[in-house]
This record gives structure tokens, sequence and C-alpha cells, in this order.
């Protein structure tokens, strides 16, 4: 169920910067833009061009995570998981079904931090919740 939110989200708002960011950014406030970028590398911008390896890649993460959401001790863990599955589902089908060779659309700039979308944050959100998650669980008593 989290992961087809965060689909969701993530396809509506890089439809409505597909369109609206065509014409220009915006300027929100401080540092934070809204920029159109197309980035056909991973995180960071890093392996460019090499698109189809790297949905080669999520399509074997999503199903590895998939399975361990189904044995994720916690509903907190699988609703963490589930931000990581749907950010990778948001940019593959980026990679897969729109037009851009491959690349994923970007959009959220800072100007100290790379450019990146909602599935971005969602990895990044979920990961680390995940991490947290796991790393406060009591071991096993003996």
């Amino acid at each position: 169920m989290v992961a087809a939110v965060v689909v969701t989200i993530d396809q509506l708002t890089k439809t409505w910067a597909v369109h609206r960011l065509s014409r220009g950014p915006i300027h929100v406030f401080w540092k934070l833009d809204l920029i159109l970028q197309y980035n056909s590398g991973s995180a960071f911008s890093l392996a460019q061009g090499h698109a189809p390896v790297i949905a080669a890649v999520a399509v074997v993460l999503v199903i590895v995570l998939t399975l361990a959401i189904r044995r994720s001790p916690t509903t907190s863990t699988a609703a963490a998981l589930g931000m990581v599955v749907g950010g990778a589902l948001g940019n593959l089908a980026d990679r897969l079904f729109r037009s851009h060779h491959g690349a994923v659309v970007d959009f959220i700039a800072f100007h100290f931090w790379p450019t990146f979308n909602v599935a971005d944050a969602c990895i990044v959100i979920g990961s680390i919740a995940t991490v947290l998650l796991l790393w406060r669980r009591p071991g096993p008593t003996r």
C-alpha cells in the first residue's frame, strides 16, 4: 500500500514538472527551486548513460525488498521498506515508460545538493527509517 501511494505521488509530481517546468523554473524560497532536469544515471547522477543496467538493478532490488516486506518484523519496518520499493518503482517507471531515453525526471533543487524527485526522497527516507527501526529492534532473549 505504501509503495503504491509513493508511486502515485511520484508520477503525478513528475508529470506536473514536465508540463509546467518546461516553461521555466519556479523559485519557491531561500535556495529551493523547482527546475526540470533529466538524469540518465543513478543517485547523485553517477553512472550517466547506463540506464538499462540501472533499470535491471532496480528490478532485482524491488523483488528482494518486496520479499523483505513480507518477512518484516513490524508494520513500521514494512512501511519504511514500502517507501523504498515505491521510490524504486517510480524511478523505474520513468526509465521504462517516459520518452527520455531511460532518464528519470528530477525537479527539486536546493543548489547545495543534487536535484532530486519524490521517489528519490522516499528511497532515502525509507532506507534511513529501515536502518533505524532494525537497529533499535531488541535482539532475541536468552
